[in-house]
């Protein structure tokens, strides 16, 4: 699981050992195949668009086009469809890389497909945001299953670096130094190697404290619910408009699987609220089908979400509890007063206000029990969270407040179970502080709002 640091001459040689220089991507028509798509074409000299029509693999090419912005997607772009244009394009393939839509019949379907053409020696990625790897390549060939990993772009992969790698049990290991030194060089991307669990470390995490949103909206409404885990806890978007970004869909696909296959110390936060799967039953998808928990009329009037009767009001018109420290915090954060301004957040009066902070311990609380489990250390699930979510490391979180006497003293206050990870460090003063990376500005997920 853990990526080897690699010297310049032993990256050259991974370089040198094999050559990507066509790719295929299946399911190239939606968002995150023509994205991914995309970024291939930025590093490989032919990418083939593949969907279940040539029309529809055209419109992934125009998208592709049109989110980039470069002449490059179009010049080294060919299109087609799976009944035409699969075996010619697998045949020819050094990397196959599947993003069909997150279904694990669905890929094992196209997977029985792709091991009839593909050479013994080419690369076979999946996107999946979750699924198991060592699912997805049971009872393939040894050549497949050796050459088999998990690449987890996230989305747009143009705009967001962070990307999770994931061996299977057979999975060369090799290929996955291989593909993990020409993604990062070659593909412009942060590497975090994550282990074979659901959801791997950026969707664990992040769609756990999602949900717990949504939850907390059949409570206390969806405006004051993103008010309080706004940007000023960091996050460059709220919670409710993420989820609705994301597709109600993808979201309950992501926290159905956490929730069928783990067993941890918050498992029933990943517990989908009932009203989501009610809504979704009347096509409430989130953005996709133009409602979620927020929408915009005709006149541009953005309106909210009643979660117990499913109707909606005018933003306007609800009604929101004294706030104004949410203000004082931004203010700080807008003078770069990061520390000044998370302890007017831990020092805060009021019922709003505990609530946002136990939001945020649990966010610490359950990325760092995490640690072994997901990934390595901490670092992996910082690195994932702040380069993939755009959320705020929670070791930043960490640092910020005071480290990890203070965290500790939040975390048990809002209770929250304490990670072992910093109730040890709490006692023995070390690390001092937990996140070292002196090429990110840890500024960019202090978000006034």
């Amino acid at each position: 699981m853990p990526s080897t640091p690699q010297s310049a001459s032993e990256v050259r040689r991974l370089l040198a050992s094999r050559k990507i220089e066509k790719v295929v991507v299946l399911g190239a028509n939606g968002t995150m195949g023509y994205g991914s798509a995309a970024l291939f074409t930025q590093a490989v000299p032919e990418v083939t668009f593949l969907a279940r029509t040539k029309i529809k693999a055209e419109e992934g090419l125009g998208a592709a086009v049109k989110q980039v912005r470069s002449p490059t997607v179009a010049s080294r772009s060919r299109v087609g469809s799976y009944d035409d244009d699969l075996e010619a394009a697998v045949v020819g393939a050094d990397l196959i890389f599947e993003a069909l839509t997150e279904d694990l019949a669905v890929k094992k379907d196209m997977f029985d497909k792709v091991e009839k053409f593909r050479r013994d020696d080419s690369i076979v990625a999946t996107v999946t945001s979750g699924l198991s790897i060592n699912a997805l390549c049971e009872g393939r060939s040894d050549s497949f299953r050796q050459h088999f990993l998990g690449l987890h772009f996230f989305n747009p992969p143009n705009v967001i670096v962070g990307t999770e790698l994931i061996a299977g049990e057979d999975t060369d290991p090799e290929i996955v130094d291989f593909v993990e030194v020409f993604s990062r060089i070659r593909l412009g991307r942060e590497m975090i190697r994550t282990a074979d669990t659901p959801a791997f470390a950026g969707n664990r995490v992040g769609f756990k404290v999602l949900n717990q949103a949504a939850q907390l909206a059949e409570q206390l409404g969806p405006v004051l619910v993103d008010r309080l885990i706004g940007p000023y806890t960091g996050r460059a978007m709220t919670p409710l408009a993420t989820i609705d970004l994301v597709g109600w869909d993808i979201h309950r696909a992501i926290v159905d699987n956490v929730f069928e296959n783990t067993e941890d110390e918050a498992h029933l936060a990943n517990r989908l609220p009932g009203y989501m799967d009610r809504l979704m039953e009347r096509g409430v998808m989130g953005n996709k089908t133009g409602r979620g928990f927020f929408y915009r009329d005709d006149d541009k009037r953005q309106h909210v979400l009643d979660p117990a009767s499913g109707e909606y009001q005018p933003v306007s018109e609800v009604v929101l509890p004294d706030l104004s420290y949410i203000d004082e915090v931004s203010r700080l954060y807008n003078e770069g007063r990061y520390k000044e301004g998370m302890q007017v957040f831990l020092k805060a009066d009021g019922h709003e206000a505990a609530i946002a902070r136990r939001a945020i311990a649990g966010y610490i609380s359950y990325a760092f029990h995490r640690v072994g489990e997901v990934t390595e250390t901490i670092d992996g699930i910082d690195r994932i969270m702040g380069l993939g979510f755009n959320w705020a490391p929670p070791s930043v979180l960490v640092d910020t407040m005071g480290g990890a006497e203070a965290a500790v003293q939040m975390i048990d206050k809002a209770g929250v179970p304490v990670p072992p990870i910093l109730a040890d460090a709490a006692k023995t003063g070390e690390p001092q502080r937990f996140f070292d990376h002196p090429h990110i500005n840890v500024g960019r997920f202090f978000v006034a709002g």
